[in-house]
């Protein structure tokens, strides 16, 4: 589970938390002008809460969407805010979705429990 007061995160740590390579996160970072996560003195990446926010921007447009990179990139420079609400909405929406299924599923298993045996 993420710690939601942490404030910086390491490459590992993003890649683990949203299930995006590494190198397919080092690989965006060249292509996409909103991804500048923060450099130690040795190069180590340190992503913000923010950083995260726009990676899982881009992997909407470019893994969900199927947009090619160079589109992805158009679509976020000239409609940023626009794009950012409609990937919050879609989010929601998930989780709504994951949520009904949940209840769904547990009413299932009960209605399993409560039928008589032939």
């Amino acid at each position: 589970m993420e710690d939601v007061n942490k404030q910086y995160y390491k490459i590992r740590e993003v890649s683990e938390m949203l299930g995006i390579p590494a190198p397919t996160l080092r690989f965006w970072e060249k292509k996409f002008t909103i991804l500048k996560p923060e450099r130690s003195d040795k190069g180590t990446r340190y992503y913000t809460p923010a950083d995260i926010e726009k990676i899982r921007m881009v992997n909407y447009l470019v893994k969900e969407r199927g947009f090619k990179i160079d589109k992805a990139e158009e679509i976020i420079r000239h409609n940023h805010s626009g794009v950012s609400k409609h990937f919050q909405a879609i989010e929601r929406l998930k989780s709504i979705r994951q949520e009904l299924l949940k209840l769904l599923a547990a009413i299932d298993s009960g209605r399993r429990i409560k039928q008589p045996a032939p």
